[in-house]
């Protein structure tokens, strides 16, 4: 009896695993692509080219290619876990977004009742990361809370379960907590960058800006494209912004905020954020006090106050990566307050595209 021959279709599988362990993307994308034209239907194959043009930054092409996957080998674990993270942590930033992360946590949610019946309990808890990170993105931190706390259950010394579990307390104002959370990421590993990003802002809450400017610039140096200096105006600048937007609101429009005050703070208050329920994340660019247009006071915390719209410099400043960019959601966020003004809620401004 002859040997057997070898898999031409798995060993170019596996050099495509070996290139993008190595940080070859190309290599891994060009493996994978030679090892379908073996093996067409080969989930391993399917799924390092999704992941390697997730690599290469070809996002849209990674999308497809990662459905494409899933279409074969819709039960592979590692291949959910695959998809499930690019949706939630990489999959691009897009007028899709939501339905990105909403996407990875159908994924992550499917995964992990698999992974359950394997008995696999460590990837049971990377799908609850996921999924509490997803959620987290979509502002749900008091679900995203749940989550989190069953994946450190499963593992206990993951830095980015203690890093999301910050982020997520931190967004419920619970700064206390959220510290004791970063401190606790840190121990395991002070070169991380959000650790440091995050304390910062926890700083920040804290009243402790010396801390607060030595953690932002702990991030930068560890990751400067991924925390750049932030984008600053001067305080007139920043009004001449304002003023500008404002001129751009439409007349019909614009003759309706003849009563309402418009102001910039630097951060919002903590009253501010805790009016609500849950607070409000203390990373909001802007806010409405006061009853909307025509509305009569109600039992809104804010509905007996002037009406008025505040923008928040700083955190402005924080979100835009360039000065024009700072200035068009000057813009967008004026006209977000003024939907608010208006009596638009925040699921009738993200259908019109101002969220």
């Amino acid at each position: 009896m002859s040997p057997a021959r070898p898999d031409p279709g798995e060993a170019l599988v596996e050099a495509a695993g070996d290139a993008f362990e190595d940080g070859r993307f190309e290599d891994a994308l060009a493996r994978a692509e030679e090892a379908l034209r073996a093996s067409p239907r080969s989930v391993a194959a399917l799924q390092y080219r999704a992941a390697a043009l997730a690599e290469l930054g070809r996002a849209e092409d990674a999308r497809e290619a990662y459905e494409a996957a899933l279409a074969v080998g819709k039960d592979d674990l590692d291949l959910l876990l695959g998809a499930a993270d690019f949706h939630v942590n990489g999959g691009g930033e897009d007028d899709g977004d939501r339905a990105r992360v909403e996407r990875g946590l159908e994924l992550a949610r499917r995964g992990a009742r698999l992974a359950r019946k394997a008995g696999e309990a460590a990837l049971v808890g990377e799908f609850a990361w996921l999924e509490g990170a997803g959620l987290s993105q979509l502002g749900e931190s008091r679900a995203a809370l749940e989550k989190l706390a069953e994946a450190e259950a499963a593992l206990p010394d993951a830095i980015e379960v203690k890093v999301e579990q910050g982020f997520a307390l931190y967004e419920l104002c619970r700064f206390d907590e959220a510290r004791a959370a970063l401190l606790r990421a840190e121990a395991l590993d002070p070169d991380e960058p959000w650790t440091q990003h995050h304390l910062g802002l926890v700083a920040e809450r804290q009243g402790a800006p010396d801390e607060a400017r030595r953690r932002f610039a702990r991030a930068r140096r560890l990751d400067p494209e991924g925390f750049p200096e932030p984008i600053a105006l001067s305080p007139r600048a920043f009004d001449e912004a304002v003023e500008a937007a404002l001129a751009s609101i439409p007349e019909q429009v614009r003759r309706y905020l003849s009563n309402v005050a418009i102001t910039v703070e630097d951060l919002p208050a903590d009253d501010d954020l805790r009016a609500s329920d849950p607070p409000l994340s203390p990373a909001i660019l802007g806010l409405f006090r006061g009853a909307p247009y025509g509305q009569k006071v109600s039992m809104d915390p804010w509905s007996h106050l002037p009406s008025a719209i505040v923008l928040f410099q700083k955190n402005l400043e924080r979100f835009a990566r360039s000065r024009d960019e700072l200035i068009e959601e000057i813009g967008v966020t004026l006209v977000h307050e003024v939907g608010h003004f208006l009596g638009l809620d925040e699921d009738e401004l993200w259908a019109r595209g101002l969220d």
